[in-house]
């Protein structure tokens, strides 16, 4: 089996307690509003015709990681961080646990 130790004494700092955030606080909102406009130039990678996404195996995932996953997508769309999209290439996501047992969507770039 697999055990992993993790220094649970060492407090990681707020965002809020660094002096640059307390000091600009109109200019670092607490929560964001969104994804960008569109632009008036759309950003575009062009492929080499006939180019397909490499067939790469997904990364397993308990059923409460898959559930996880798609809450967390959802409330990204409906918040208008992330859009639909029709692109066949795509990047492996895993979860992170953090301190306080709620999972951090990590994408696999």
């Amino acid at each position: 089996f697999l055990a992993t130790i993790h220094d649970t004494t060492s407090d990681v700092p707020s965002i809020n307690e660094q002096p640059i955030v307390s000091e600009f606080p109109d200019v670092l909102p607490d929560e964001l509003p969104g994804i960008p406009p569109v632009r008036e130039v759309e950003f575009n990678i062009e492929l080499i015709p006939g180019s397909e996404p490499i067939s790469k195996a997904p990364y397993r995932m308990a059923s409460i990681e898959l559930k996880e996953l798609k809450d967390q997508l959802q409330e990204l769309l409906e918040r208008g961080f992330i859009r639909l999209s029709v692109s066949p290439w795509g990047a492996p996501v895993l979860f992170v646990k953090k301190k306080d047992g709620s999972m951090r969507l990590c994408i696999d770039y």
